[in-house]
């Protein structure tokens, strides 16, 4: 029995959705050094056996039977007398229904099961969907220590805790699988304040860690002592165990001591999370290393900064794909940018392709001008050489195409728009610029790349151009990338409606345009490969749109 301390270990994991037997052995190393520094109990993360989000999944009898079956196995291992865990898994209850569940486990034994209460149905959650909500739970007893196990969305709402703190809870374990996107820790930090208020009892906040599909779980686990004093902080976007004593006086229980790392700013923040949604992408998914079209252009240039900083410049091949239309200047810049970099870097041309489909089509063209069909055709081109190399190799294609573009349908099907991941699907053109200069001054520790100016300058400052005609730029075609990011972050971030946005100064005809634009684009964006959440909105999970759409805000 625990008198009045004990010792706690909060493990920021990086499962695989799927994965139950790897999960398992990361939840087993993690009670190992936990062990080792002789801790009492170990906090993992929601759905830690699973992975999160597991999604269908759960609708797999099979898959809820292997979760069940690793948290029985787990729950013996704790016979050795070394700590408790708390795992959370999937969990079919006598009644048939699945469950979002938590266990402790302890002394050979699963001692106690809790069911997730609220479940979330918005934004990129549907648990609703796969799961049956659990009754408002009581606290478990832990060696005499009366835990509430709240878990994630649980403590979103006051509901849950205050059961908690009334029916005896003296302190309380949340696991989560909380995902990034941009202030984000803040707003978990005022999420959990409030429990603390409400309860006056400790929270501590055991966050998920890693890539899944769209979605980027940064960690940043934490807790915070009843007087709402921070107790430790462990960092964003890095693996670890964070030990931390814990002391009863009275009725109260403190944090000793515990770590305290600093968190990244939004820039890093960002840069961090593009970079470990490709990475985990990648290597959870078996690819050796990834190809793209380096054009000498801004996105495809940034884009191979992250794949280096995330995978090694070993595993990232780069090629230029040049046409009749292809500057020197972007000749040189790409070249420059793969040297800065490290990496593998080749030049396939394009024409014989190029003019092999247009000979194929002059039949059927004959007699039309030259459009933006036969610019596509150069797209299309390149997309077929990289998906060839990627088949011939096994590398993973990496889309490049920011939001700006995505959103007004600035980009080509089967062309530029081929790949397996993109890591900026989710940044708007002006946070490409941005992080650009960002990353050229900066190296977060633990990636992979170079320091130093790896996006050229001139890549940065020259105007943006898809190069597919003599003398063509972006703004041909679309507002300054300042204007049109305005107007798509109120259109697609904050759903303002017309006139709200002609307020902030913005033409109406121009903002029609982009409206019309950016619906007419869905079918594309429902083709397009997944990429990491940034924005609290992204095209995907978050913002679902019907392909067919005639409504047009013209009041």
């Amino acid at each position: 029995m625990i008198s009045d301390r004990f010792r706690l270990a909060v493990a920021q994991l990086n499962p695989t959705v799927g994965d139950v037997a790897g999960n398992t052995d990361l939840v087993r190393k993690a009670r190992a050094e936990a062990a080792a520094n002789k801790a009492d109990i170990v906090l993992t993360s929601e759905l830690v056996l699973a992975g999160y989000l597991p999604e269908d999944l759960v609708l797999k009898p099979a898959f809820v039977s292997r979760c069940m079956e690793s948290a029985e196995a787990l729950a013996k291992e704790t016979a050795d007398g070394g700590p408790a865990l708390v795992v959370g898994t999937p969990w079919r209850a006598d009644d048939g229904k699945v469950y979002n569940a938590v266990a402790l486990l302890d002394a050979g034994e699963i001692k106690a099961v809790r069911y997730k209460y609220d479940l979330p149905n918005y934004s990129v959650f549907d648990e609703k969907r796969v799961f049956a909500a659990g009754p408002l739970p009581g606290p478990v007893d832990f060696r005499g220590v009366r835990i509430g196990l709240p878990i994630c969305e649980d403590i979103w709402n006051d509901e849950v805790c205050e059961c908690l703190e009334e029916t005896g809870a003296e302190l309380l374990m949340v696991p989560n699988g909380s995902p990034y996107w941009e202030n984000r820790a803040e707003e978990r930090m005022q999420v959990v304040v409030a429990r603390v208020v409400e309860t006056n009892l400790p929270l501590i906040y055991c966050n998920q860690l890693g890539g899944q599909d769209e979605l980027v779980f940064d960690g940043g686990s934490f807790a915070l002592a009843a007087d709402r004093s921070l107790a430790f902080q462990m960092p964003q976007f890095e693996p670890g165990i964070g030990i931390s004593d814990w002391t009863r006086t009275g009725n109260t229980w403190a944090c000793e001591k515990g770590e305290f790392a600093k968190l990244p700013d939004l820039d890093e923040a960002n840069w961090r999370a593009c970079v470990m949604g490709l990475g985990d992408y990648v290597n959870k998914n078996g690819f050796p290393g990834v190809v793209l079209g380096l054009s000498g252009g801004i996105d495809s240039a940034i884009c191979a900064a992250m794949a280096v900083d995330a995978l090694g410049a070993d595993r990232v091949h780069a090629i230029m794909l040049p046409y009749r239309y292809t500057s020197e200047e972007s000749i040189e810049d790409a070249a420059a940018c793969a040297k800065a970099l490290g990496i593998r870097y080749d030049t396939v041309p394009i024409a014989e392709p190029v003019e092999g489909f247009t000979s194929a089509l002059s039949g059927l063209f004959s007699g039309t001008r030259e459009d933006t069909t036969e610019e596509n055709l150069q797209s299309r081109a390149r997309g077929v050489i990289l998906m060839a190399v990627s088949n011939k190799f096994g590398n993973m294609v990496m889309t490049t195409g920011n939001k700006s573009e995505m959103s007004v349908g600035y980009a080509t099907l089967y062309g530029d728009m081929n790949g397996g991941y993109n890591p900026i699907k989710d940044l708007y053109k002006t946070q490409v610029y941005h992080l650009s200069a960002w990353r050229n001054a900066h190296l977060p520790k633990g990636l992979q790349g170079p320091g130093g100016e790896v996006i050229p300058s001139n890549i940065i400052t020259k105007v943006p151009t898809a190069e597919l005609r003599e003398n063509q730029t972006d703004q041909d075609s679309l507002p300054p990338y300042d204007v049109l990011d305005d107007i798509l972050e109120c259109l697609v971030e904050e759903e303002m409606s017309v006139s709200d946005i002609e307020k902030r100064g913005h033409d109406r005809a121009l903002i029609h345009r982009i409206e019309h634009l950016l619906y007419i684009a869905e079918y594309k964006r429902r083709q397009a490969p997944p990429g990491v959440k940034i924005t609290e909105r992204n095209f995907g999970k978050d913002r679902r749109y019907p392909i067919t759409n005639r409504f047009r805000d013209r009041t």
